[in-house]
């Protein structure tokens, strides 16, 4: 049995029972509970499951399919996903969370739909997309000048509307990571909208792949020392140690594993 088809039973199974054990479902497939964690996980990233009580249950509200917006080629895409489901296992429920542009928080925001209870400003149509099909998650928009190729507003209104909140989680993206100057970005209209969420919440959350070292941008956004987390897929020792004590460094590699440290100077 493939591993798409045993995920279709064991969402068939949950229909029907509503709750069943993890252990009970590897007895079932004949698999190691390693395997069907796996499948879990999986099914809980899309929102057509949830964990609970050492096994899995159905949401807690039904899930929809969510709006779809024209795709777009995403660079590094696996290490990005790799992040994304990571900074989505430490939001915890309940929370308001600020995301702002970049295909990174696009993917974070998918990997939130299977949060029940959010609140979630934006600025970017896509992460209100791909939250659209869970009723549990309230999402508020910008206004600001649309830009059609990022599908996202930015402009004044963007930055007073970021100011006009106090989130739990401000979570940014950037167009590349330089030690001296820190976080920096192609435009000047994204680096206003980071600077506006980096300001205005209680835990400043960076994400950005390894690549971001390599990558030219000229827009200040903010020094490393105005982040709190750093989320990344894997980082090399002279850009670790150049790196603020202050920052809390979570290294996200491809084999569904994170190593946290807290970087010391």
């Amino acid at each position: 049995m493939s591993a798409k088809e045993r995920q279709r039973c064991i969402l068939e199974w949950v229909h029907e029972q509503e709750h069943v054990e993890v252990e009970d479902i590897a007895q079932r497939f004949g698999v190691t509970t390693q395997t069907i964690r796996r499948d879990i996980n999986k099914m809980c990233e899309q929102g057509l499951l949830r964990r609970r009580y050492g096994g899995v249950s159905l949401p807690a509200k039904p899930v929809q399919p969510p709006v779809s917006l024209p795709e777009e080629p995403v660079p590094n895409l696996l290490a990005k996903q790799q992040i994304a489901h990571r900074v989505a296992a430490d939001i915890p429920e309940g929370a308001t969370v600020s995301l702002g542009v970049g295909s990174t928080i696009e993917l974070v925001a998918q990997a939130l739909i299977g949060h029940t209870s959010l609140r979630i400003l934006t600025n970017n149509f896509r992460v209100a997309a791909a939250l659209s099909g869970n009723s549990g998650i309230e999402v508020i928009v910008s206004g600001g000048t649309y830009r059609h190729a990022h599908h996202d507003v930015v402009g004044p209104e963007v930055t007073n509307f970021f100011s006009s909140f106090t989130t739990d989680f401000g979570i940014v993206s950037t167009g590349s990571l330089d030690l001296v100057n820190g976080l920096m970005d192609h435009e000047i209209r994204e680096a206003e909208v980071s600077r506006a969420i980096i300001a205005n919440t209680c835990a400043r959350l960076l994400v950005a792949d390894h690549s971001k070292w390599t990558h030219d941008s000229h827009c200040k956004v903010a020094s490393f020392n105005y982040v709190d987390r750093f989320y990344t897929d894997r980082i090399l020792n002279k850009e670790r140690i150049g790196l603020p004590g202050s920052v809390e460094i979570i290294e996200c590699k491809f084999e569904n594993n994170c190593e946290k440290t807290l970087q010391r100077p």
